[in-house]
């Protein structure tokens, strides 16, 4: 009788098996070419399917949080970041836990609208600021354990207070209204008054908007209903003053290039400045569209990469610092025009306050899983993100990621406005060919939007904003 041969696998443990539970898995892999022909074709149909997961789990709505009257003013508390302070245009303030979507602390702050909420540096207290001329300061310690209703603070002023912001380190702030007001906050008076004229010979543009630099701590911004952005220095007085062709609403400093100033304006779009280059054409970096109607206020994420804007067409758009269009637009049915927006200190939620009486709570990316994943769902997505980046400047990759279903009435006129702009373009190519050369100049689109600049060497009696073509 024959023996025959039997041949086995034989595997050693050791090349596959960890040592450990902490060690890392072993990945047995062959990267030849010649033995993977399709590698290119899977991994294309894995990006394809994972962009088609992406917009059908995109679901960025959390939760909203009732108010008994508009929304006009949101604050993160310097210290929790599952709470924000909220303020409504009937003077209420109120301290909310978000993760609980419990209002932990309210009180009728103002006699009429609250413009604005700050946090103090230190993390003990906050202020507010509203119509009834007042600057008041309260506790986070009694807000949050004593339910005190007095503030710790009181300020009077002679007009009304529409913004306020804090300085870094210093015990300062600085109000704007009729007047730019630098204050102590050991003292009742104002320390110094800012009073750059803003329309011809006499100061009568009221400011809508101030922000401390939180890098340059000693720099601060404002914008004017005269349509300027003047630049401060609290060493020094003002430095330099930017005129645009339509006012800006907000205005907001990137936390992690100093230089950066994004403002957002009634024309529609958010432009970032370049405050090194001022003087120079190349001042506005990128130029931010999408919006249809004008944008009301806006907030960068901690990261420094993206930020979030709030507009009177009732969306939300979450832009890029470096891109143009936005990178996602949230809307509902029933939110009607966004007051203000903010991005949490985690960098993981957005809220918006609207008008009609909701502070909302979005994600900050739409399809973002909420909770604790394990490590192999954590290695999917990973993997998943890496094919998109990987393929997303194919075709069809990216018009599935780039497709937004937007409510009718932004649809309309983001058609009526793509006709109009083609339309202006149009008509000065005509004018152009059929003038004597040089005559019309070619103005980029961001430089359009700036009039002329004014610094603080041209800051005297007499002078005017030197208007400029920027050709």
């Amino acid at each position: 009788m024959s023996i025959k041969s039997i041949k086995v696998l034989s595997r050693n443990p050791d090349h596959y098996l960890r040592e450990t539970k902490n060690d890392i898995h072993k990945v047995q892999r062959n990267y030849d070419p010649d033995l993977h022909p399709f590698e290119a074709a899977r991994e294309y149909k894995l990006a394809l399917n994972a962009v088609k997961l992406e917009r059908v789990f995109a679901k960025p709505f959390i939760g909203s949080l009732a108010h008994s009257e508009g929304v006009s003013a949101i604050c993160r508390h310097p210290s929790r970041l599952a709470c924000s302070f909220t303020g409504t245009v009937e003077g209420e303030l109120k301290l909310w836990d978000i993760s609980h979507k419990k209002c932990e602390w309210t009180i009728q702050a103002h006699n009429g609208q609250i413009w604005a909420i700050v946090a103090a540096p230190d993390g003990g207290s906050f202020f507010s600021v509203g119509n009834d001329k007042t600057i008041k300061r309260w506790s986070l310690q009694r807000a949050q354990e004593d339910n005190d209703e007095f503030p710790i603070d009181t300020w009077l002023c002679d007009s009304i207070i529409t913004g306020i912001t804090h300085h870094r380190y210093k015990n300062e702030f600085v109000t704007c209204g009729e007047r730019v007001l630098l204050w102590d906050a050991n003292t009742k008076a104002p320390k110094f008054s800012y009073n750059w004229s803003t329309s011809g010979d006499r100061n009568d543009a009221s400011v809508v908007s101030i922000k401390f630099n939180p890098v340059e701590t000693d720099l601060f911004a404002s914008s004017d209903q005269a349509n300027n952005i003047v630049l401060y220095d609290t060493r020094a007085k003002e430095v330099k003053k930017l005129k645009m062709t339509m006012r800006v609403n907000a205005l907001a400093w990137n936390p992690m290039e100093a230089f950066i100033l994004t403002a957002a304006s009634e024309d529609y779009n958010v432009y970032s400045f370049d405050i090194r280059n001022m003087n120079k054409s190349n001042r506005i970096v990128t130029l931010h569209e999408g919006h249809t109607s004008a944008v009301i206020d806006l907030d960068y994420a901690p990261t420094g990469k993206e930020f979030c804007t709030g507009s009177y067409d009732k969306s939300i758009r979450v832009f890029r610092t470096d891109e143009g269009k936005s990178r996602d637009v949230y809307h509902t049915k029933r939110m009607f025009k966004v007051n203000c927006v903010l991005w949490s200190g985690d960098n993981k939620y957005i809220l918006s306050g609207s008008s009609d009486h909701n502070v909302r709570v979005w994600k900050a990316r739409s399809n973002q899983k909420l909770g604790i994943m394990k490590t192999r769902e954590h290695a999917a997505m990973n993997y998943a993100e890496e094919l998109k980046r990987k393929y997303g400047h194919f075709p069809e990759l990216r018009r599935i990621s780039r497709h937004r279903h937007l409510p009718k009435h932004i649809y309309h006129a983001t058609l009526e406005h793509r006709v109009m702009k083609q339309s202006r373009a149009r008509k000065e190519a005509n004018v152009r060919r059929h003038s004597k050369p040089g005559t019309v100049p070619f103005i980029p689109a961001r430089q359009k939007p700036v009039v002329g600049l004014e610094d603080d060497e041209t800051n005297m009696p007499g002078s005017s904003v030197d208007h400029e073509n920027d050709t």
